[in-house]
């Protein structure tokens, strides 16, 4: 959603943009810097193909760039404080007992080799192996929307271990190389930690097949559906001993009637439906709890088959599962419209500083978009069906 489709006035939007600039505002000691700040939120928002110094500048009615430059660069204002107030706002909009959690990295593609964390190396974004930096974020989706609520930038070991590289892209002494599977770890603990209403955490195979992060969750008795790769070793204690096998073995081994058509959510065409199965693993689990391998395989390519692995309610059903493991795709669409209208991927900054606080300015716009819709879509569930006369069945 953008501004331009927004059906209220204009008055109720900028009214909302305002309250969440004052929020915002709180990180600056300068008014430059939070007058820049209101002009930068508003470059992102408008129809400017490219978010970059010198157009937004020129948006601004700047003559030159250099103060926008300086909001992402030398400019003092902490990113992380910025990132809380933009966590607590979704939260605030979106917060709902049935939503959910979602990581996954995407690939910022670079042309030279100076922007902190740049290399050579695989983005999910290309394809292919890039020159490219590589953010990991976390989405938090409910029913009334979805938006991103943090990010971390990986830095690849040669740049970790790099004093020069370090110092010139200003690198905060503390941060160390980090695999991306820890930082999801450690970015899914602090959300959690603030109470962030959840019933599943949702990821891809890079971060599904991270043992410590299937702990981590199952200690705190969070669920999670998280995808795995076709060969993810598994060890079964069964009567004959220590079996080793695979998710595609067990489900090679399923009878047909194994299998229940589900939807996984809604694409562009309705209802998207596929094959799905799940296997009790035999773990110890805390009490109420239950593990499985769930399966899910295309109806038109049965050669395409998903593997995931479960922490769940032992109460909860095959479709319940179901429709967790296809909000997975919420993070990407976040991706899309913050990268195709908000400039998420425009960023110039080199700075390890500049990198982060461009990401945070993006999430907040896309943030407010998200308000805006949230807001549409609570005001059509408060109002009855045409068909019945009575709101409380419509409701």
């Amino acid at each position: 959603m953008s501004v331009s489709s927004w059906t209220g006035t204009a008055i109720d939007w900028e009214r909302e943009l305002s309250a969440l600039k004052v929020q915002l505002f709180s990180v600056f000691r300068r008014s430059e810097a939070r007058e820049t700040c209101s002009t930068f939120i508003d470059g992102l928002l408008s129809g400017i193909e490219r978010k970059t110094g010198w157009l937004m500048a020129e948006q601004a009615g700047f003559s030159r760039p250099w103060r926008t430059q300086a909001l992402l660069g030398r400019s003092n204002w902490d990113a992380d404080r910025m990132r809380d107030i933009v966590f607590d706002y979704v939260v605030e909009t979106l917060g709902d007992p049935s939503g959910v959690l979602v990581v996954d990295e995407t690939g910022f593609v670079k042309k030279g080799e100076h922007s902190v964390g740049v290399s050579r190396q695989y983005s999910g974004t290309a394809g292919r192996i890039e020159n490219c930096q590589i953010g990991v974020f976390i989405t938090y989706a409910s029913r009334f929307g979805q938006a991103l609520i943090d990010r971390r930038l990986y830095l690849p070991e040669a740049w970790a271990t790099d004093e020069k590289r370090r110092n010139d892209a200003a690198v905060p002494k503390e941060t160390v190389f980090a695999t991306k599977p820890a930082m999801a770890r450690a970015m899914l603990g602090e959300a959690l930690d603030k109470g962030v209403p959840c019933a599943w955490v949702l990821a891809d195979a890079v971060y599904g097949s991270d043992y410590k992060t299937r702990r981590m969750l199952e200690e705190r008795q969070q669920p999670y559906v998280l995808s795995v790769r076709s060969n993810q070793t598994l060890r079964l204690l069964t009567d004959e001993g220590l079996l080793q096998t695979d998710p595609r073995d067990m489900a090679d081994d399923l009878p047909d009637d194994a299998w229940q058509a589900l939807p996984a959510g809604e694409g562009a065409k309705g209802l998207r439906l596929y094959d799905w199965a799940r296997i009790s693993l035999p773990y110890a689990v805390a009490p109420g709890f239950a593990r499985y391998v769930l399966i899910r395989k295309s109806r038109s390519n049965p050669d395409a088959v998903s593997y995931y692995l479960v922490f769940a309610p032992a109460e909860a059903t095959l479709a319940e599962l179901a429709g967790a493991a296809g909000l997975r795709w919420t993070i990407e669409e976040c991706f899309q419209r913050a990268k195709d209208d908000l400039g998420l991927d425009h960023c110039e900054a080199r700075s390890w500083h500049g990198w982060h606080r461009h990401m945070t300015l993006v999430m907040a716009a896309a943030a407010f978009l998200t308000r805006l819709s949230a807001d549409l879509r609570r005001s059509a569930f408060g109002k009855p069906n045409e068909r019945s006369p009575n709101p409380s069945i419509a409701a």
